[in-house]
Order: C-alpha cells, then sequence, then structure tokens
C-alpha cells in the first residue's frame, strides 16, 4: 500500500481527519484520525521532546479542533490546530504509522494518561453564576 494518500478530507462534524489510500489490489483503503489523536501525537519537538525519554504527555485535548491543513514540500502536512499548536510536519511515512497503527496508539495515550493522573479533558474550570 502507498504511502502518500490519495485523498484527504477534513470531517469537521467527526471531528477527523479522513486519509485515502490505494491498496495493491486497486481498492481504496480508508483511515480516519481523530484530531485529538493528531494532536496528541505530534511530531513536533513540543511533543517528541529533544531526546529519546524527553517527551510531553499531552492532555486536555478532547475537543481540540484541526483548523487548517496546509502542504509543506511534497512529502508532509502541516496542521494548524485551536490550541496554537502548529509546530508538527506529519510526512507521509508517519501519517500511514497513526493511521495503521491508531488503536494501539490510543490505548497506549488513555494508559499514560490515567498513570499520570490527567484528563482528555481540559482542566477549566467553569463557574455558574448564581
Amino acid at each position: 500500500m502507498s504511502l502518500i494518500p490519495t485523498d484527504i478530507k477534513v470531517r469537521k462534524q467527526s471531528q477527523c481527519l479522513e486519509l485515502t489510500y490505494v491498496n495493491n489490489g486497486g481498492d481504496d483503503a480508508v483511515f480516519q484520525l481523530s484530531f485529538e489523536l493528531l494532536r496528541v501525537y505530534s511530531p513536533s519537538a513540543e511533543v517528541r521532546g529533544h531526546g529519546i525519554g524527553n517527551d510531553v504527555l499531552q492532555h486536555g485535548k478532547k475537543n481540540v479542533v484541526l483548523l487548517n491543513i496546509e502542504p509543506s514540500g511534497n512529502y508532509a502536512l502541516k496542521l494548524i490546530f485551536d490550541d496554537g499548536h502548529d509546530s508538527g510536519l506529519y510526512d507521509w511515512k508517519y501519517l500511514r504509522h497513526l493511521c495503521d497503527n491508531k488503536n494501539e496508539l490510543w490505548q497506549d495515550y488513555l494508559e499514560r494518561l490515567t498513570q499520570a493522573g490527567l484528563a482528555r479533558e481540559s482542566n477549566v474550570i467553569q463557574f455558574k453564576s448564581l
């Protein structure tokens, strides 16, 4: 299967990026990556850190929104999120890795959040007026 998607769609209602690839048999394989997964697995130094074991666990990203996609040459996409994050370049190989491993990556993320005592929801406290 190719590393370069033949079609890319932003699905705002379902909050995911849809990537279509052509299989070796000629039929299409369609993958949906949630905005949250894309954000918490950003390939940026802000998330991955500057060396092995220096990654920064992202939390409070459950409702993050993908605002824009910009091509970066012929090899990657720059994703711009509503929390101001825009420094990750998602190359074709990395996007395909996320597609192929999204279930395992998601479970790992949820386990790390639990172990750290963190949540997917934002820590913003909303007060109700009396």
